[in-house]
């Protein structure tokens, strides 16, 4: 019983914060590349301040523990352990190791003299994000299988 439930957080963890990492790949950072880089900076700076609150952290480090957890009560099941390790490291290890720095280092950037840090930043960004979009919609499907 317990096993299933953890395996169902940790499935639909991955799928949800996939699916946040899906639409900035997909439609926020494009639609920013339309924008004024001031414009772009300013926002980007906004939703990294508000995405650091409760219902985001709730998901994505919840499904850290649930992923471990996961682990823990089945480590011989391959299909669970490599989803959970996924997740971990291609969607936790990815953001915790390149994307927060980036963001923090926008975070420094004045908006409105943005100093051409916003084409490196967007590039740079993008690309973690693709690679943790895979990662998490792959755990996801991994971790769904394996239930």
């Amino acid at each position: 019983m317990a096993m299933d439930w953890v395996a169902g957080v940790a499935a639909v963890g991955s799928g949800l914060v996939g699916g946040v990492f899906f639409v900035f790949s997909v439609a926020i950072m494009p639609a920013f590349a339309r924008l004024p880089e001031r414009h772009g900076v300013a926002v980007m700076q906004a939703i990294n301040v508000t995405i650091v609150r409760a219902p985001f952290l709730l998901v994505f480090m919840g499904t850290v523990l649930a992923c471990v957890a996961r682990v823990v009560l089945a480590p011989t099941d391959v299909l669970g352990v490599v989803g959970a390790a996924l997740y971990v490291l291609g969607g936790f290890g990815v953001t915790m190791a390149l994307n927060v720095p980036l963001n923090n280092r926008l975070d420094k950037v004045d908006a409105d003299a943005p100093d051409g840090f916003w084409s490196v930043y967007a590039s740079r960004w993008t690309l973690w994000n693709h690679v943790r979009t895979v990662a998490c919609i792959g755990a996801a499907a991994l971790l769904t299988a394996a239930a």
